[in-house]
């Protein structure tokens, strides 16, 4: 009996990471803009310095990126219904872990799994806020 608990829960807390992995894939490639909400233009930056491109060869990348982002984002145009309806049945999959992951702990790990959640919307809405009231496009990390 020990066994097959011991065994639920590693599957509940393989489909709780699972879940984690399909929200940050989906964030951050199949989002409207897709684009590392970790660290602005970060990978553009890090290629930059690294080949020490000079000013007017950062232009031309910057350019071609954009360019990029807007063939890609018109790729994934017709999709995004699918896309959103993934992320819906995500959602779901993820509350339901999460239910499940707490019905595991006590009631003061189950509090602190909650907060952990929720400071982890919490940062990601803000990225998503800074990002939208910028206006800015910032580069897709190079796959």
């Amino acid at each position: 009996m020990q066994r097959s608990k011991s065994y639920a829960l590693l599957f509940l807390i393989g489909a709780f990471i699972a879940g984690i992995a399909v929200g940050v894939t989906a964030d951050r490639f199949l989002s409207r803009d897709g684009h590392d909400h970790r660290a602005p233009r970060s990978a553009l930056d890090r290629m930059s310095k690294e080949l020490e491109l000079n000013a007017t060869q950062r232009a031309q990348f910057d350019s071609i990126m954009t360019r990029r982002r807007t063939q890609m984002r018109e790729l994934f145009k017709p999709l995004r219904p699918q896309i959103d309806s993934i992320q819906k049945i995500g959602k779901a999959i993820s509350d339901s872990t999460h239910e499940q992951l707490k019905r595991v702990l006590t009631p003061e790990q189950g509090k602190k799994l909650d907060e952990m959640r929720e400071r982890g919307r919490r940062e990601a809405a803000e990225l998503r806020a800074r990002r939208d009231s910028t206006g800015k496009d910032r580069p897709t990390p190079i796959p």
